[in-house]
């Protein structure tokens, strides 16, 4: 039942809307000011999840998330009906955008990772208002065969600040979706056109949700909808540059790159952290096994170890400067 508590970013959320003025913010002030502050406060938990690996309990949980983050886009759209003031419309975009990340983006990661095709539709309509359609291919096909290398844009460079790699991932994860695409298409002997083209008919469906939003919501407030969307995606990318900064794998005697292993991605164990993000703060064991669900999920002792959770060490990391100085001491030496 613990998992529920990633429900509580959406409720807060509409709570702070319904109240209006300055709790439109509620939000983003829960993940990146309450839970940080928590976090200070309680113990970092290593226990290990024991539940069975097919238990639906769990799915149904992630499934959930689509109520959740469409019912408040729905509840969004009737909120800006109202004569709204500046600094409430920022707060809606910073608070939307936290949920589209964690509840759609996060929960579109994990059920990507699964293999029936009911999972990947639902993943398709939690990526699709941050504009992030492509990272189910790119992240499935790309990331995890290329991660610590140079060759992913989803790594971060030591002393790589996280606004460079904005640039870096956001552009380059889009690129390489459309190149694994293609290779996916050559390789099937399929054509462009083919229904199996993900990127073309997913791409045609992000211009329809876009063009139907300013036919029935107007501009106005379809922009501000994708400016939600926009943060939505930065928290993502945010989120992956944490996870793999200044991590690298070495090259064999072949001339290829290590297997991934535990060593290549931080973990942070951080109880809150991993309740909202069902668990995705373990990621090294995720990357080790990434067909394991994420309730089943176990520490890594012996993997880089973030020394604060999740929402804290990214809102560390928008300081570059401040996240050298703590993380670059933090970074394994391969021999």
């Amino acid at each position: 039942m613990k998992y529920i508590l990633a429900y509580s970013l959406p409720i807060i959320t509409f709570l702070g809307l319904q109240i209006g003025g300055y709790f439109s913010f509620s939000g983003v002030c829960y993940a990146f000011v309450f839970i940080p502050v928590i976090e200070q406060f309680t113990k970092v938990s290593s226990e290990d999840n024991n539940y069975r690996w097919h238990q639906r309990f769990f799915d149904v949980l992630l499934y959930g998330n689509l109520f959740f983050v469409y019912g408040l886009l729905v509840y969004s759209t009737q909120w800006l009906d109202s004569q709204r003031q500046p600094h409430e419309l920022v707060g809606l975009v910073l608070s939307l955008g936290t949920v589209l990340g964690s509840n759609g983006i996060n929960v579109a990661h994990e059920l990507g990772h699964r293999g029936h095709w009911m999972n990947h539709l639902a993943a398709f309509f939690l990526l699709l208002p941050s504009h992030y359609y492509h990272f189910f291919i790119e992240h499935n096909h790309g990331h995890h065969l290329d991660v610590a290398t140079p060759k992913d844009p989803s790594t971060a460079r030591k002393n790589q600040s996280v606004y460079s790699f904005y640039i870096q991932s956001v552009f380059g994860t889009y690129v390489k979706a459309w190149r694994i695409q293609r290779q996916l298409l050559t390789r099937s002997s399929k054509h462009f056109f083919s229904a199996s083209n993900y990127m073309l008919w997913a791409g045609l469906s992000h211009l329809v949700w876009i063009g139907t939003g300013i036919k029935f919501l107007g501009l106005f407030s379809m922009l501000i909808i994708a400016l939600a969307g926009v943060v939505g995606l930065l928290l993502l990318e945010t989120i992956n540059y944490i996870e793999h900064y200044g991590l690298t794998r070495g090259l064999t005697a072949q001339g290829r790159y290590e297997r991934v292993d535990i060593s290549h991605s931080w973990n942070s164990n951080h109880i809150l952290g991993r309740m909202l993000l069902y668990e995705l703060t373990r990621h090294s064991d995720h990357h080790y096994k990434s067909t394991k669900p994420y309730q089943n999920l176990v520490h890594q002792q012996s993997s880089p170890q973030l020394p604060y959770g999740y929402p804290t060490s990214m809102l560390l990391s928008l300081i570059p400067p401040l996240w050298f100085s703590v993380m670059n001491p933090k970074i394994p030496i391969k021999l």
